[in-house]
C-alpha cells in the first residue's frame, strides 16, 4: 500500500489533530497501514488512513496500550466523525 499524502482525508485529520493538541502530527507510513494495503486492493479508490493510539510490543504476548495515548485517541476520532469530507 501506498498513502497518498494528498488524500482529503489525510488533510481534514491533520488539521483537526493540530487544532485539538497544538502541534502537527507525525506522519508516516508504517506497519499499522497493513490492513490499508489489504482494502485497497480490493477498494482502489477508497480514501483511507490508519490511525490509532500508542501500542507496544504489537502481536506479541507483550502488547499493550499506552493508557494515556487512548483519551487523546478518543476526542480525535469525535472530531474525525463530525469533520469527514463528502466524497
Amino acid at each position: 500500500w501506498t498513502p497518498n499524502m494528498d488524500s482529503a482525508i489525510l488533510k481534514v485529520m491533520a488539521k483537526l489533530y493540530e487544532d485539538l493538541n497544538g502541534e502537527k502530527p507525525h506522519v508516516a507510513a508504517c506497519h499499522a497501514g497493513l490492513e490499508c494495503g489489504i482494502l485497497g486492493q480490493n477498494y482502489p479508490e477508497m480514501d483511507m488512513i490508519s490511525f490509532g493510539p500508542n501500542i507496544k510490543g504489537a502481536h506479541s504476548p507483550d502488547e499493550r496500550a499506552q493508557i494515556s495515548s487512548v483519551q487523546k485517541y478518543w476526542k480525535f476520532v469525535l472530531e474525525i466523525l463530525k469533520n469527514i469530507p463528502e466524497a
